[in-house]
C-alpha cells in the first residue's frame, strides 16, 4: 500500500484501554518504518482522532506526538454540549440525516487534517488520503456497529480511501446485509486472525480485499521495568482479570472463584509469586477493581503484587518477565504471546479463539471461554494442560 499520502487513524477509543494504545502505538511506528522503506516523506501527516487526547498524552502516544510521528486530535462530544445536541437532534429528526452526528464528531479532525495536508510536503496526489479504522474488536459490539458504519460513510464521502485494520468480526454477524455492504466498501480489510478472515471470505467478501495479518500489537516494544523484586524473572505468574469477562460468566461468581483457587494452588504447589497486571483502567471497566479484590484476599502471603497503571510498553515489560500468564484482556495476552510467555486466555469471543488457533493450530486448552466456566477448578485444570505441553 502506498503510504506517500496523509493518513488519519479513527475510532481510537483512548489509551486508558492499553490495548487501544498498543494498536495505535504499533501502527504509528509501522507507518513511519514503511514510509522510510518506500522512500516516502516521513513528515506527511499521521493524525489520530481520539476519544480522549488527555488519556493519550498521559501514555506512549504523547511521546510519539512529541517525536513528530503523529498528531492527536480529540473528537467532538455532542453529548457534552447541550445546545449543539438539541440542534443536531432536531436537524436529524427533520432530515433523516443520520450521518450529521458523525460529521459533527469529526469536524475538528477534518479541519486540522485539511490544514496539515495543505502544509505537508509534496505527496502523490493520484492517491486519495487514507483513513484507517483501527478495527480491533469494534465490529464485535452490536452497540458500536451503527456508528462504525456512519463514520465509514462520512470518511468515504470526504474523499478518503478506507481500510479496516487489525479486526476481529463474529462470522454470524456477516448475515446482516447492512454490515456486509459497509465492509465491502473498504478497499482493504486486515483480519487479525483466521476465523474472521475465513468468515469474511465465506460471506462473499472479495479475496482481493482481504489480508490475514497478525494484530499490530504483536509488534509493540517492550519497556525494561525494574521495581526490585516485584516481578522476579521466570518466577512469577502474571494474572489479568477484567470486569467485562466477569459480566459474560454464566454462573455468578464462578470467574472470581476460579481465580482465587488458582492463586491458592500456585502458592501451595510452587514457590512462584503472583503479579496482578491491569490492562484497562477506564472508570466504567477498570481491571484494577477485580484485581484489587484478589490482592486483598492474598496480600498477607507476601507473595502477591498489584502492578500500577502505566503505558502499554511498560505493562508488556512486566508480562514479559513472567513464567506463565493468565489473561482476560486480549491485548494483555498478545503482550504475553509476543514475549514467548506460556499463556492461558480467559476469553469470550472470536478474537481469543482465532488468535490462539493461528498460534497453536487449535484454541482448545489455550483458550478457556468464560461462558463455559462451571467448576471452581477449571482454571487450574487448563493451566496444568498447558504446562504439560510447554
Amino acid at each position: 500500500m502506498n503510504l506517500n499520502r496523509p493518513i488519519v487513524l479513527y475510532m481510537h477509543a483512548g489509551s486508558g484501554n492499553h490495548g487501544c494504545e498498543a494498536i495505535a502505538n504499533s501502527t504509528v511506528k509501522l507507518i513511519a518504518a514503511k514510509r522510510k522503506e518506500q522512500g516516502a516523506d516521513t513528515k506527511l501527516p499521521v493524525l489520530i482522532v481520539t476519544n480522549s487526547v488527555a488519556e493519550d498524552r498521559k501514555y506512549s502516544l504523547g511521546e510519539l506526538e512529541k517525536e513528530g510521528l503523529c498528531t492527536l486530535v480529540e473528537e467532538r462530544h455532542i453529548d457534552r454540549v447541550f445546545v449543539d445536541h438539541v440542534l443536531y437532534y432536531g436537524y436529524r429528526k427533520i432530515t433523516g440525516d443520520r450521518e450529521s452526528f458523525l460529521r459533527y464528531r469529526f469536524k475538528d479532525a477534518f479541519k486540522l487534517f485539511s490544514q496539515m495536508s495543505k502544509e505537508a510536503p509534496l505527496w502523490d496526489k493520484s492517491q486519495k488520503p487514507l483513513a484507517v479504522s483501527i478495527g480491533g474488536d469494534n465490529y464485535c459490539y452490536p452497540e458500536m456497529v451503527q456508528d462504525l458504519i456512519l463514520a465509514h460513510n462520512v470518511f468515504r464521502k470526504k474523499g478518503f480511501e478506507t481500510i479496516l485494520w487489525g479486526c476481529s468480526i463474529e462470522p454470524d454477524s456477516l448475515k446482516d446485509p447492512v454490515l456486509y455492504k459497509d465492509l465491502c466498501a473498504y478497499s482493504k480489510i486486515y483480519a487479525r486472525e483466521s476465523i474472521t478472515y475465513n468468515g469474511l471470505l465465506n460471506a462473499g467478501i472479495s479475496a482481493d480485499k482481504l489480508v490475514l495479518r497478525k494484530d499490530p500489537a504483536f509488534m509493540l516494544d517492550t519497556s525494561d521495568v525494574s521495581d526490585g523484586d516485584v516481578v522476579k524473572q521466570g518466577k512469577t505468574i502474571g494474572i489479568n482479570l477484567s470486569p467485562m469477562v466477569i459480566e459474560k460468566e454464566k454462573t455468578p461468581g464462578i470467574t472470581m472463584e476460579n481465580y482465587k483457587k488458582f492463586i491458592q494452588y500456585i502458592f501451595d504447589n510452587t514457590d512462584d509469586s503472583v503479579a496482578l497486571i491491569p490492562h484497562v483502567v477506564w472508570s466504567g471497566s477498570d481491571d484494577r477493581k477485580p484485581l484489587t479484590e484478589l490482592y486483598e484476599a492474598f496480600k498477607d502471603t507476601g507473595r502477591i503484587a498489584l502492578i500500577g497503571d502505566r503505558p502499554a510498553e511498560g505493562l508488556k515489560g512486566y508480562i514479559a518477565k513472567c513464567s506463565f500468564f493468565v489473561g482476560a484482556r486480549t491485548h494483555s495476552t498478545i503482550a504475553a504471546y509476543s514475549s514467548n510467555v506460556p499463556t492461558l486466555v480467559i476469553g469470550y469471543s472470536v478474537k481469543s479463539k482465532g488468535i490462539a488457533t493461528d498460534l497453536f493450530g487449535t484454541y482448545e486448552n489455550y483458550c478457556l471461554p468464560v461462558q463455559e466456566l462451571s467448576e471452581p477448578d477449571s482454571l487450574i485444570k487448563a493451566y496444568n494442560k498447558i504446562k504439560e505441553t510447554a
